[in-house]
């Protein structure tokens, strides 16, 4: 069964996520996923520290995420695609570890909707973002084990 309350604090209302550098958004949206991708793993029922580590590794790996931006780009709204693109295409990436620089970056756009939508106080559109996320990642997982 997938969660659709998240518990997260209060983002600051002294801010304008809308003036804020795009990077400075996938900043805090990387912890936003990483708290929410936890979240959803105790949900599921999974209890045991080590496979609680290894399925969050595999949702906040920058080719999972940038693999789940483009699989959700098609259901978001003009300015969520806007944020995700903004992202995207950002100066200032690191060289990634165990990515492409393609998957590296829209893993950053993916971070930088999640922390506009945090920062926005969107929380119903933010929770959907994450139901949907989840949905297409066990998605793939059910077609992938269909193939082998």
């Amino acid at each position: 069964m997938l969660q659709k309350d998240y518990v997260l604090p209060s983002p600051p209302t002294n801010l304008d996520s809308k003036t804020l550098p795009v990077l400075t958004l996938a900043y805090i949206g990387d912890v936003v996923y990483e708290l929410a991708v936890r979240q959803h793993l105790l949900a599921r029922g999974i209890v045991k520290v080590q496979i609680l580590h290894k399925n969050s590794i595999d949702l906040v790996r920058a080719c999972t995420q940038a693999n789940l931006a483009h699989r959700i780009e098609d259901k978001l709204n003009t300015d969520e695609l806007a944020i995700l693109r903004r992202g995207r295409n950002a100066k200032g990436h690191h060289a990634p570890k165990g990515a492409s620089i393609t998957s590296y970056r829209l893993a950053t756009g993916l971070e930088a909707l999640v922390g506009y939508l945090y920062l926005e106080d969107k929380q119903a559109r933010l929770a959907w973002l994450l139901e949907e996320l989840w949905h297409l990642e066990e998605e793939a997982k059910a077609n992938a084990s269909k193939t082998d």
